[in-house]
C-alpha cells in the first residue's frame, strides 16, 4: 500500500501524538488543526469538545475539497476518522457515508493516489457500517470501470451480489438489483464483442457455431441480470437499450416492443424522454403504421418541444389526412423554434416558411394566428431585430433568406428583419430574394392581399 494510502487510511498511532495536536475532550488528537482550530471559538474561549472539533475539521475539508487542495483534505481527512467514536449514535450511523463520500473524491482526484490505494479504502470502508457495503462495492466497481478494469469490477460486483447480513437484505433490494444489472452490462459488452468478431465468420465454419454458442450464453446470463432492474420504476436507458438489442438479435420482436412499451408507458416509472425515443426508434424499424410512429411522438413533443425528433415529427403529420394532424404540425414548428438553441435551424426554419405558406393557401389563417397571437410579442425581438439580420446574414446567409421569410409573412414588410435583407444586393441569391418577396407581399398575415 502506498505511502498516501497509510497517511488517508492509517489509525492513529502514540508515537503521532504531538505535542503540537489539538485534543478533543475525549482524549482523541487532531493533528493539522492548531493552526486553524483557533478560529472556532465561542464566547471567546476554543472549542475543544469533540463534535464541535469534528465539525470544525469537516468545514476544513469541504474547503479543501472546494479548492482543490487535495493534499490538505486528505490531511484533515485522516483526523476525521475520530468521527466513528463520537458518542452521539445518530452522527456513528451516518459517519461512514460522509467519509467514504470525501475520502473517494479526495482519492480520485490526489495526485499520489492510485487504483491500489482506492482499493485498499473501498475495502476498509465496506466494514464499517453494514448498511454501505452494497453502495460501497457499487461505487468501487465504478471507479474501477472508469479505468479499464473490467474484470476486476466484475470480480468486485460478484462479491457484493451474494452479500447477505440478516433482514438487512431486503431492505437494499434495489441495490442488488443494480449491482445485478452492471454485471448483465458488463455481460452484455463482452456479447457485444463477440456479436462484432461473429460478423466476421463464415456461418459454414465450426468457429461460427462455437462463437454463436459462446453468445447464446452470455445473452441468457445478462438477461437474468437485468430483467429484474428493469421492471422496478426508474430510469434505466442503458439496460433497457442492452436487453432490447439482444432480444431483437435473436428475433424476440415482442419482447422487445413490450420491454420499450412499458418502459415508455407504465405510470410506475418516472417520465423518461429516452423511453418515447427508444420506443419510436424500435417501431421505425419494425416500419409500424404513421398513425403508431405519431402516437409516440405526441408524447416526447409534450414532454421536449425542441427535441430534434420533432422535425420528423412534422413530417409524419404534414403526411397525414387528418385535419388536427395539419394544425398539430404548424404548433411543433413554431414550439421547436420557440427554444434558443433552435434559433439557426435552417431546416426548422425552411419547413415554417413552407408550411406557413401551405396552410394560408389552405385558407387556414386562423390557425397562423393561434400560434402567432401568443409570440407576437416576444419573438420579434428574440428572432427578427436589426442585430439578428445583420447577425445572421453575416454568419449563414442561407439562414437569414429562410427567416426573412417567416418575418415577413409575420410581420409584413416593414418588419426590420426583413426590409435588411430584402435590401442586399448578393448577386447568388437575388433571385431567392426577390421570390422572397412576392411570397410575403402574398401571403403576410398582417395585410392579406398587399
Amino acid at each position: 500500500m502506498s505511502d498516501f494510502s497509510e497517511e488517508l487510511i492509517r489509525s492513529k498511532t502514540e508515537d503521532d501524538q504531538e505535542e503540537s495536536c489539538v485534543f478533543s475532550g475525549t482524549g482523541m488528537s487532531f493533528p493539522w488543526l492548531q493552526k486553524y482550530i483557533g478560529t472556532v471559538a465561542t464566547g471567546g474561549k476554543k472549542e475543544k469538545d469533540f463534535a464541535q472539533t469534528t465539525n470544525a475539521c469537516l468545514s476544513f475539508i469541504q474547503e479543501a475539497l472546494l479548492k482543490h487542495r487535495w493534499q490538505k483534505a486528505a490531511e484533515f481527512m485522516h483526523s476525521y476518522f475520530q468521527i466513528l467514536e463520537d458518542s452521539d449514535s445518530h452522527k456513528r450511523q451516518a459517519a461512514p457515508e460522509i467519509i467514504w463520500k470525501l475520502g473517494s473524491e479526495i482519492l480520485f482526484y490526489h495526485p499520489k493516489s492510485n487504483v491500489e490505494t482506492f482499493n485498499t479504502f473501498a475495502d476498509r470502508m465496506k466494514n464499517i457500517g453494514v448498511m454501505n457495503y452494497l453502495k460501497i462495492s457499487l461505487q468501487h466497481a465504478l471507479y474501477l470501470l472508469h479505468h479499464g478494469m473490467l474484470e476486476d469490477a466484475n470480480r468486485n460486483l460478484s462479491h457484493a451480489e451474494t452479500w447477505r447480513y440478516g433482514e438487512k437484505s431486503s431492505s437494499q433490494e434495489v441495490l442488488i438489483n443494480l449491482i445485478q444489472a452492471y454485471k448483465g452490462l458488463l455481460q452484455y459488452y463482452t456479447w457485444s464483442k463477440k456479436k462484432m468478431e461473429l460478423s466476421t465468420l463464415d456461418e459454414d465454419d465450426y468457429a461460427y457455431n462455437t462463437a454463436s454458442q459462446n453468445m447464446l450464453n452470455h445473452s441468457w446470463k445478462t438477461s437474468v441480470n437485468l430483467c429484474a432492474l428493469i421492471q422496478t420504476p426508474g430510469v434505466w436507458d442503458p439496460f433497457v437499450k442492452s436487453y432490447v438489442e439482444m432480444l431483437e438479435f435473436y428475433g424476440d420482436q415482442d419482447g422487445a416492443r413490450e420491454v420499450l412499451t412499458n418502459y415508455a408507458y407504465d405510470e410506475k416509472f418516472p417520465s423518461n424522454p429516452n423511453a418515447h425515443i427508444y420506443l419510436y426508434n424500435f417501431l421505425k424499424r419494425e416500419k409500424a403504421p404513421r398513425e403508431k410512429l405519431i402516437s409516440v411522438l405526441k408524447i416526447l413533443y409534450q414532454i421536449v418541444p425542441s427535441h430534434k425528433l420533432m422535425l420528423e415529427f412534422h413530417r409524419l403529420l404534414r403526411k397525414s389526412e387528418k385535419e388536427d394532424h395539419h394544425k398539430l404540425g404548424l404548433e411543433v414548428l413554431f414550439g421547436v423554434l420557440d427554444f434558443a438553441g433552435c434559433t439557426k435551424n435552417i431546416t426548422a426554419w425552411k419547413y415554417l416558411g413552407k408550411y406557413l405558406r401551405q396552410t394560408l393557401v389552405g385558407n387556414h389563417l386562423a390557425w397562423v394566428q393561434e400560434e402567432w397571437n401568443s409570440r407576437k410579442n416576444w419573438w420579434p425581438s428574440f428572432h427578427f431585430s436589426s442585430f439578428w439580420a445583420k447577425s445572421d446574414w453575416k454568419e449563414d446567409k442561407a439562414l437569414a433568406c429562410e427567416k426573412a421569410l417567416v418575418a415577413g409573412i409575420l410581420l409584413g414588410k416593414g418588419c426590420r428583419y426583413f426590409r435588411f435583407i430584402s435590401k442586399q444586393d448578393d448577386q447568388v441569391l437575388r433571385k431567392k430574394i426577390k421570390r422572397i418577396k412576392k411570397s410575403v407581399k402574398k401571403h403576410s398575415i398582417v395585410n392579406p392581399g398587399l
